[in-house]
């Protein structure tokens, strides 16, 4: 059984920092490009930040780049979002997700397996 299991979330205040952790089962993640993605209230869900298979290369959404760290660990079916400098705009509910296909990181669509997600507020 597939299972892509988000922890870490929480509340914090702004400027503070936070580590997500995705605990993946079911498929071993180095056949597969791993992201996050968040959704916050009221608006459509966005890509975060992405790693290729590897570990070497790493892509971020604008809004959190030079903030957000994520790295993987495949022989621990691993990945961690580290998320420093935290602003209130970055509440939202972060997905964990991987991708088996070659599309672009960024594209939703692309993504076989998701989370349940996980709740980031920050407070002002």
């Amino acid at each position: 059984q597939v299972q892509l299991v988000e922890s870490g979330g929480g509340w914090v205040q702004t400027g503070g920092s936070l580590r997500l952790s995705c605990a993946v089962s079911g498929f071993t993640i180095n056949k597969y490009r791993m992201s996050w993605f968040r959704q916050a209230p009221g608006k459509e869900r966005e890509f975060v930040a992405g790693v290729e298979w590897s570990g070497r290369y790493t892509y971020y959404g604008d809004s959190v780049k030079g903030r957000f760290t994520i790295s993987r660990d495949n022989a621990k079916n691993l990945v961690a979002l580290q998320m420093n400098s935290l602003k209130p705009e970055d509440t939202a509910v972060y997905y964990c997700a991987a991708t088996s296909g070659y599309a672009h990181i960024k594209t939703m669509s692309a993504y076989n397996y998701w989370g349940q997600g996980t709740q980031v507020t920050v407070s002002s």
